[in-house]
Order: structure tokens, then C-alpha cells, then sequence
């Protein structure tokens, strides 16, 4: 089983799904209940999220999600997982 076979089972246990596209890209489309913090701020800014939260990162083709996995890992998220594209992520959990 890989681990975006694995995905749907994360969010049942109850994963963050953080969606780091620009505020103007999620509000065009996202996955219901997704936390909505840009790459950009991930970096510096204060993230409102317990550091031992499952979180599944997502962005719009799952180039920006594989940077935000590296950069909260480095601020000390353990369990951080790349979800890869909104909408792969968002058509997978719609067939489970």
C-alpha cells in the first residue's frame, strides 16, 4: 500500500489537510474543511496547528506541497505527509 492509498485513512483519524496555494488560487476551489496557509508564510509566519497534528499538505499541481512538507518538518511538524494535488486528493477521497 503507498502512501497516498493511505491518505483517506490519515484524514479518518483526523489529519489537517493544509492547502498552501495563494489565498486567491483556494478560494477558486479546495477540499471542504482544509486550512488555507500559503508556501510563503510557512517559512516565518506563526502556524496555528499542534505540532503533533497529521497533517497531509496539498497545492495545485504537488510541487508547492513536497516545500511545505520540508519546511514544517524543519520547524519541528513530525507527522507531515505530501497529499500532492487538491483535486487528485479531493477525487480520491470522493471514491473511498
Amino acid at each position: 500500500m503507498t502512501l497516498a492509498d493511505n491518505l483517506g485513512s490519515k484524514i479518518e483519524e483526523g489529519a489537517v489537510i493544509l492547502d498552501v496555494r495563494t489565498i486567491g488560487e483556494f478560494e477558486t476551489g479546495h477540499i471542504d474543511g482544509a486550512i488555507n496557509i500559503p508556501l510563503s508564510k510557512l517559512a516565518t509566519e506563526e502556524i496555528p496547528m499542534d505540532k503533533n497534528a497529521i497533517i497531509i499538505t496539498v497545492c495545485s499541481h504537488g510541487l508547492r506541497s513536497v516545500k511545505a512538507v520540508e519546511r514544517l518538518k524543519a520547524r519541528g511538524y513530525n507527522n507531515v505527509f505530501n497529499g500532492g494535488a487538491w483535486s487528485d486528493l479531493a477525487s480520491t477521497l470522493k471514491k473511498e
